[in-house]
């Protein structure tokens, strides 16, 4: 295993990012884009006020950088919502919270269905269209599996700890746990383990990624480290490590979490968003930094691109890594919309 950090690009000149308005009321705590399914692009963003709030967004005609925003509607949760996301025609959205509930919400008549109950909250849900229903994860060690029309789990899968970070691509499923152990599911056995390894990473697994193709996945950790996995042991040599989100200070570095990864749907490229408050575009391919963007006076709590990579879309909110204590009440949270141009174009090889 090696342990790389990436080459790259200059940071990038300072850009005026559009922000959706009006923005969520608390710390913003997850993101999804709708499916390929909608006409249009719409932005979930889960909160810690208990909000579902949706906004439609579009690029401004004559104005390439600039996309605008308009909220469609806010839902209400009891208690925060910690994960959001589409199910695969578009109708309808799905959010987990620490109520310890998974809703179905129709979008049309803004009626609501809970769907999922687990004994912790929710940190994570998929709508998984290739076995065709909601996968849900959470703190309560738990996978379960659920067909959105029952109240009973079709199937659970238990796991030696809290779920911290989850991501499913077609039938790949990965799940990363408190124990710093990776889980990986092929979601045509549900019920089983097709391997579990211990993550490279020291420190405490943030968020997971997977690999378009499958392949592999990516790992981020609060260390602000990247690990570059591959599911198959015969592509071991093509795993590595890599630094990131670290501001040197003369001899040492400030350390920050790498809070969100996100695959450019397109070019297979992906961007990392940390606790430095800032987000960078990479090509792990060749080992490259694409490209390095300013950093806001926030930490960036969330990050995704939209279903044609021609947005990403960014949280600034605190990331609540240092503690309740760190935590200052009243400080603005926002979601930034960034037009994406040829930034995470792959290098030629």
């Amino acid at each position: 295993m090696s342990f790389t950090t990436f080459g790259g690009s200059q940071q990038a000149r300072q850009t005026e990012d559009s922000n959706v308005s009006p923005p969520p009321g608390d710390g913003v705590s997850c993101l999804s884009f709708s499916p390929k399914s909608l006409p249009g692009d719409y932005l979930a963003a889960g909160s810690w006020d208990g909000q579902l709030r949706c906004y439609e967004v579009a690029c401004a005609p004559h104005q390439p950088n600039h996309i605008n925003s308009n909220l469609k509607l806010s839902l209400p949760h009891e208690q925060p919502v910690l994960c959001t996301g589409w199910h695969s025609e578009g109708r309808h959205l799905f959010t987990g919270s620490c109520d310890k509930t998974a809703r179905m919400w129709d979008l049309a008549t803004q009626q609501q269905t809970q769907v999922a109950v687990h004994q912790e909250p929710i940190k994570h849900l998929f709508w998984a269209s290739s076995i065709g229903c909601l996968v849900t994860g959470s703190w309560d060690r738990s996978v379960k599996y659920w067909d959105a029309r029952s109240p009973n789990p079709q199937a659970t899968l238990s796991l030696t700890e809290r779920i911290y970070a989850m991501d499913v691509q077609d039938y790949l499923m990965v799940v990363g746990t408190a124990d710093k152990k990776i889980h990986i599911v092929d979601l045509r056995k549900p019920t089983e383990i097709y391997k579990q390894v211990v993550t490279p990473l020291k420190y405490q697994i943030r968020c997971v990624s997977c690999f378009p193709d499958q392949k592999g996945y990516l790992v981020g950790s609060i260390e602000g480290r990247v690990a570059v996995q591959h599911v198959q042991d015969d592509m071991f040599e093509k795993n590595f490590t890599f630094k990131c989100h670290r501001v040197n200070q003369g001899t040492t570095s400030d350390i920050y979490a790498v809070n969100a990864i996100s695959f450019h749907p397109v070019q297979g490229t992906f961007a990392t968003a940390g606790g430095d408050g800032s987000f960078n575009f990479w090509d792990k391919d060749v080992k490259q930094r694409l490209k390095a963007f300013p950093k806001h006076d926030q930490s960036i709590s969330c990050g995704i691109f939209n279903k044609d990579g021609s947005i990403y879309a960014y949280s600034t909110s605190y990331d609540w890594s240092k503690g309740a204590e760190y935590a200052k009440p009243g400080t603005p949270n926002n979601v930034f919309l960034h037009a994406v141009q040829d930034e995470c174009r792959a290098k030629k090889r």
